[in-house]
């Protein structure tokens, strides 16, 4: 599964992770399955940060991105989510992909986002995950 944030640094080849991105969807078979939420997210940050607004659709068009989440069958656990994490917060693109995490629990989520290392998948379940290593 994949956040925003790896697929705006796989677009944007000044972005500092941009070296990370390519190496991580390289080593990945696509499709990378992923949210209407997240790909929302990705084109607002990839029209703000450099690429074409619509960058990250052309990635679902490819087959490289699959919508995999229907957030109207998954409501009630996303909302709540969002309640759990408001303090951090939460963004729906986040909710949605802890949620898809709990559904495909063999699952890993690609990211940068730091979040991911709080947040919890039923509740006290860590989520595994593919991100940048922290500097030593």
């Amino acid at each position: 599964m994949c956040c925003s944030t790896p697929l705006v640094a796989l677009l944007v080849g000044r972005d500092q992770h941009n070296a990370w991105a390519e190496e991580q969807f390289a080593q990945v078979l696509p499709p990378l399955l992923t949210g209407e939420a997240v790909l929302a997210e990705a084109c607002f940050l990839a029209g703000r940060t450099g690429p074409s607004i619509n960058e990250p659709l052309k990635l679902l068009k490819r087959g490289v991105l699959r919508l995999a989440f229907d957030l109207s069958d998954n409501i009630e656990q996303v909302s709540s989510l969002m309640e759990r994490y408001a303090n951090v917060p939460m963004s729906l693109a986040d909710a949605c992909l802890v949620r898809m995490s709990e559904l495909l629990p063999e699952s890993v989520v690609m990211t940068l986002d730091g979040d991911f290392q709080i947040y919890r998948r039923h509740g006290r379940q860590k989520i595994s995950l593919i991100t940048v290593p922290k500097p030593r």
